[in-house]
Protein backbone atom coordinates (compact mmCIF):
# COMPACT_ATOMS: atom_id res chain seq x y z
CA UNK A 1 0.00 0.00 0.00
CA UNK A 2 1.25 3.45 -0.96
CA UNK A 3 1.51 6.61 1.11
CA UNK A 4 1.50 10.04 -0.52
CA UNK A 5 3.58 11.98 1.99
CA UNK A 6 2.78 15.43 0.58
CA UNK A 7 -0.27 16.64 -1.34
CA UNK A 8 -2.68 19.58 -1.36
CA UNK A 9 -6.09 17.93 -1.50
CA UNK A 10 -8.00 21.20 -1.28
CA UNK A 11 -6.43 22.15 -4.61
CA UNK A 12 -6.73 18.86 -6.49
CA UNK A 13 -8.79 18.93 -9.70
CA UNK A 14 -11.95 16.97 -8.93
CA UNK A 15 -13.46 17.40 -12.41
CA UNK A 16 -12.61 13.80 -13.42
CA UNK A 17 -14.63 12.70 -10.37
CA UNK A 18 -17.70 14.86 -11.07
CA UNK A 19 -16.40 17.30 -8.46
CA UNK A 20 -17.12 14.69 -5.81
CA UNK A 21 -14.39 14.39 -3.17
CA UNK A 22 -15.72 11.03 -1.99
CA UNK A 23 -15.43 9.58 -5.51
CA UNK A 24 -11.89 10.92 -5.69
CA UNK A 25 -11.05 9.21 -2.40
CA UNK A 26 -12.53 5.93 -3.58
CA UNK A 27 -10.44 6.06 -6.75
CA UNK A 28 -7.29 6.78 -4.74
CA UNK A 29 -7.94 3.80 -2.46
CA UNK A 30 -8.65 1.57 -5.44
CA UNK A 31 -5.25 2.58 -6.85
CA UNK A 32 -3.57 1.42 -3.65
CA UNK A 33 -3.07 4.75 -1.87
CA UNK A 34 -3.51 3.97 1.82
CA UNK A 35 -2.71 7.32 3.41
CA UNK A 36 -2.14 10.94 2.42
CA UNK A 37 -0.67 13.95 4.17
CA UNK A 38 -2.62 17.05 3.14
CA UNK A 39 -0.22 19.96 3.56
CA UNK A 40 -1.10 23.51 4.56
CA UNK A 41 0.29 26.54 2.69
CA UNK A 42 -1.61 29.36 4.41
CA UNK A 43 -3.84 30.04 7.39
CA UNK A 44 -6.64 31.70 5.40
CA UNK A 45 -7.62 28.45 3.66
CA UNK A 46 -6.73 26.15 6.57
CA UNK A 47 -10.27 25.90 8.07
CA UNK A 48 -11.75 24.88 4.71
CA UNK A 49 -8.94 22.34 4.19
CA UNK A 50 -9.64 20.83 7.59
CA UNK A 51 -13.38 20.65 6.90
CA UNK A 52 -12.77 18.88 3.58
CA UNK A 53 -10.70 16.05 5.04
CA UNK A 54 -11.90 15.91 8.66
CA UNK A 55 -13.95 12.73 8.31
CA UNK A 56 -11.17 10.71 6.67
CA UNK A 57 -8.87 8.80 9.02
CA UNK A 58 -6.64 7.99 6.06
CA UNK A 59 -5.75 11.68 5.68
CA UNK A 60 -3.45 13.56 8.04
CA UNK A 61 -2.83 17.32 7.84
CA UNK A 62 -0.22 19.92 8.66
CA UNK A 63 -0.37 23.58 9.60
CA UNK A 64 1.93 26.24 8.22
CA UNK A 65 2.50 29.10 5.80
CA UNK A 66 4.47 28.60 2.58
CA UNK A 67 7.47 30.86 1.94
CA UNK A 68 6.35 32.05 -1.49
CA UNK A 69 3.70 34.61 -0.59
CA UNK A 70 4.51 37.57 1.65
CA UNK A 71 0.89 38.73 1.67
CA UNK A 72 -0.32 35.67 3.57
CA UNK A 73 -1.27 36.04 7.22
CA UNK A 74 1.98 35.91 9.18
CA UNK A 75 1.74 33.26 11.91
CA UNK A 76 3.25 33.48 15.35
CA UNK A 77 4.77 30.42 16.95
CA UNK A 78 1.97 30.49 19.52
CA UNK A 79 -0.69 30.45 16.81
CA UNK A 80 0.93 27.55 14.98
CA UNK A 81 1.18 25.60 18.23
CA UNK A 82 -2.48 26.28 19.04
CA UNK A 83 -3.63 25.06 15.61
CA UNK A 84 -1.27 22.07 15.80
CA UNK A 85 -3.28 20.79 18.76
CA UNK A 86 -5.97 19.68 16.29
CA UNK A 87 -5.99 15.84 16.39
CA UNK A 88 -5.38 15.49 12.65
CA UNK A 89 -2.26 17.70 12.62
CA UNK A 90 0.93 15.65 12.40
CA UNK A 91 3.43 18.29 11.22
CA UNK A 92 4.37 21.96 11.00
CA UNK A 93 4.70 23.37 7.47
CA UNK A 94 5.20 23.54 4.75
CA UNK A 95 7.84 26.09 5.55
CA UNK A 96 11.30 26.98 4.35
CA UNK A 97 12.95 29.28 1.84
CA UNK A 98 12.30 29.92 -1.85
CA UNK A 99 14.72 32.31 -3.50
CA UNK A 100 13.69 31.16 -6.98
CA UNK A 101 10.33 32.93 -6.75
CA UNK A 102 11.27 35.44 -4.05
CA UNK A 103 12.34 38.97 -4.97
CA UNK A 104 14.09 41.74 -3.09
CA UNK A 105 14.90 41.58 0.61
CA UNK A 106 13.82 38.14 1.78
CA UNK A 107 14.50 38.54 5.48
CA UNK A 108 10.75 38.08 6.03
CA UNK A 109 11.07 34.58 4.55
CA UNK A 110 13.93 33.71 6.85
CA UNK A 111 12.05 34.96 9.89
CA UNK A 112 8.92 33.02 8.90
CA UNK A 113 11.05 29.89 8.59
CA UNK A 114 12.54 30.46 12.04
CA UNK A 115 9.08 30.90 13.52
CA UNK A 116 7.95 27.54 12.14
CA UNK A 117 11.04 25.75 13.45
CA UNK A 118 10.53 27.27 16.89
CA UNK A 119 6.88 26.17 16.86
CA UNK A 120 7.80 22.63 15.79
CA UNK A 121 10.35 22.31 18.57
CA UNK A 122 7.92 23.60 21.16
CA UNK A 123 5.00 21.37 20.17
CA UNK A 124 7.08 18.31 19.33
CA UNK A 125 5.88 17.86 15.77
CA UNK A 126 8.11 17.32 12.70
CA UNK A 127 8.74 19.93 10.03
CA UNK A 128 7.89 19.85 6.33
CA UNK A 129 10.61 21.90 4.64
CA UNK A 130 10.47 23.46 1.19
CA UNK A 131 13.73 24.77 -0.24
CA UNK A 132 14.48 26.15 -3.67
CA UNK A 133 17.58 28.08 -4.74
CA UNK A 134 18.33 28.66 -1.06
CA UNK A 135 20.55 25.75 -0.08
CA UNK A 136 23.06 27.56 2.15
CA UNK A 137 20.54 29.68 4.05
CA UNK A 138 18.13 26.78 4.50
CA UNK A 139 20.79 24.61 6.11
CA UNK A 140 22.17 27.50 8.18
CA UNK A 141 18.77 28.35 9.66
CA UNK A 142 17.98 24.70 10.30
CA UNK A 143 21.20 24.41 12.28
CA UNK A 144 20.88 27.75 14.07
CA UNK A 145 17.30 27.05 15.18
CA UNK A 146 17.86 23.42 16.13
CA UNK A 147 15.56 21.96 13.48
CA UNK A 148 17.07 18.56 14.13
CA UNK A 149 15.32 18.50 17.50
CA UNK A 150 11.98 18.47 15.68
CA UNK A 151 13.05 16.39 12.69
CA UNK A 152 10.87 16.07 9.64
CA UNK A 153 11.21 15.89 5.88
CA UNK A 154 12.91 17.79 3.07
CA UNK A 155 9.92 17.71 0.74
CA UNK A 156 10.03 17.57 -3.06
CA UNK A 157 13.80 17.32 -2.87
CA UNK A 158 15.64 18.72 -5.90
CA UNK A 159 19.03 19.60 -4.42
CA UNK A 160 22.34 17.74 -4.50
CA UNK A 161 23.77 14.84 -2.55
CA UNK A 162 25.74 17.15 -0.26
CA UNK A 163 22.57 18.88 0.93
CA UNK A 164 20.80 15.55 1.35
CA UNK A 165 23.64 14.32 3.55
CA UNK A 166 23.51 17.45 5.73
CA UNK A 167 19.76 17.04 6.19
CA UNK A 168 20.14 13.34 6.93
CA UNK A 169 22.73 14.18 9.59
CA UNK A 170 20.11 16.39 11.25
CA UNK A 171 17.69 13.47 11.30
CA UNK A 172 15.53 14.48 8.34
CA UNK A 173 13.90 12.26 5.76
CA UNK A 174 14.25 13.00 2.04
CA UNK A 175 11.10 12.96 -0.09
CA UNK A 176 11.01 12.67 -3.87
CA UNK A 177 8.18 13.83 -6.11
CA UNK A 178 7.32 13.30 -9.76
CA UNK A 179 10.32 15.45 -10.69
CA UNK A 180 12.48 12.34 -10.25
CA UNK A 181 10.79 10.88 -13.37
CA UNK A 182 11.55 13.88 -15.58
CA UNK A 183 13.95 13.38 -18.48
CA UNK A 184 16.31 16.14 -17.29
CA UNK A 185 16.49 14.88 -13.69
CA UNK A 186 19.41 12.45 -13.96
CA UNK A 187 21.36 14.12 -11.15
CA UNK A 188 18.31 13.90 -8.89
CA UNK A 189 17.88 10.22 -9.72
CA UNK A 190 21.43 9.66 -8.51
CA UNK A 191 20.49 11.24 -5.17
CA UNK A 192 17.38 9.03 -5.00
CA UNK A 193 19.63 6.01 -5.41
CA UNK A 194 21.99 7.14 -2.66
CA UNK A 195 19.58 8.17 0.12
CA UNK A 196 19.35 5.39 2.72
CA UNK A 197 16.22 3.36 2.09
CA UNK A 198 15.03 3.83 5.66
CA UNK A 199 15.06 7.63 5.27
CA UNK A 200 13.25 7.84 1.94
CA UNK A 201 9.72 9.14 1.30
CA UNK A 202 7.64 9.54 -1.84
CA UNK A 203 5.04 12.17 -2.67
CA UNK A 204 3.06 13.79 -5.46
CA UNK A 205 2.82 17.43 -4.32
CA UNK A 206 -0.59 17.26 -6.04
CA UNK A 207 -1.94 19.06 -7.95
CA UNK A 208 1.55 20.10 -9.10
CA UNK A 209 4.49 18.27 -10.73
CA UNK A 210 2.72 15.28 -12.24
CA UNK A 211 5.18 12.47 -13.03
CA UNK A 212 5.90 11.04 -16.45
CA UNK A 213 3.78 9.96 -18.35
CA UNK A 214 1.31 12.50 -16.92
CA UNK A 215 3.68 15.47 -16.94
CA UNK A 216 1.90 18.73 -17.75
CA UNK A 217 -1.45 17.49 -16.46
CA UNK A 218 -2.98 18.11 -13.02
CA UNK A 219 -1.37 15.79 -10.52
CA UNK A 220 -3.26 13.56 -8.08
CA UNK A 221 -2.25 11.20 -5.25
CA UNK A 222 -2.77 7.99 -7.20
CA UNK A 223 0.16 9.04 -9.41
CA UNK A 224 2.47 8.43 -6.44
CA UNK A 225 2.69 4.92 -7.90
CA UNK A 226 4.76 6.33 -10.78
CA UNK A 227 7.23 7.86 -8.33
CA UNK A 228 7.46 4.52 -6.52
CA UNK A 229 8.03 2.66 -9.77
CA UNK A 230 10.82 5.02 -10.84
CA UNK A 231 12.72 4.84 -7.56
CA UNK A 232 12.23 1.08 -7.18
CA UNK A 233 13.70 0.62 -10.66
CA UNK A 234 16.66 2.86 -9.82
CA UNK A 235 17.39 0.87 -6.69
CA UNK A 236 16.82 -2.57 -8.19
CA UNK A 237 14.01 -3.54 -5.82
CA UNK A 238 10.34 -4.34 -6.30
CA UNK A 239 7.69 -1.65 -6.19
CA UNK A 240 6.09 -3.60 -3.36
CA UNK A 241 9.29 -3.44 -1.30
CA UNK A 242 9.70 0.28 -1.99
CA UNK A 243 6.06 0.95 -1.06
CA UNK A 244 6.36 -1.08 2.15
CA UNK A 245 9.53 0.70 3.27
CA UNK A 246 8.34 4.23 2.45
CA UNK A 247 5.08 3.50 4.27
CA UNK A 248 7.06 2.41 7.33
CA UNK A 249 9.24 5.52 7.05
CA UNK A 250 6.21 7.80 6.84
CA UNK A 251 4.59 6.53 10.01
CA UNK A 252 7.94 6.72 11.79
CA UNK A 253 8.56 10.30 10.68
CA UNK A 254 4.98 11.44 11.32
CA UNK A 255 4.34 9.42 14.44
CA UNK A 256 1.00 11.12 15.13
CA UNK A 257 -0.41 9.93 11.80
CA UNK A 258 -3.06 7.25 12.13
CA UNK A 259 -2.77 3.99 10.25
CA UNK A 260 -5.80 1.73 10.06
CA UNK A 261 -3.91 -0.91 8.09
Amino acid sequence: MLVDSHCHLDRVDLAPYDNDFERFMQASKAAGVEHMLCVSIDLESWPAMVALVEAHTEISISVGVHPNDRERKEPSADELIELAAHPKVVAIGETGLDYFHGKGDLEWQRQRFRTHIQAARRCGKPLIIHTRAAKADTLAIMEEEGAGEAGGVMHCFTEDQAMAERALEMGFYISFSGIVTFKNAEALRQVAQAVPLDRLLIETDSPYLAPVPHRGKPNQPLYVAKVAECIADLRGISVEALAKQTRKNFFRCFSDARSDA
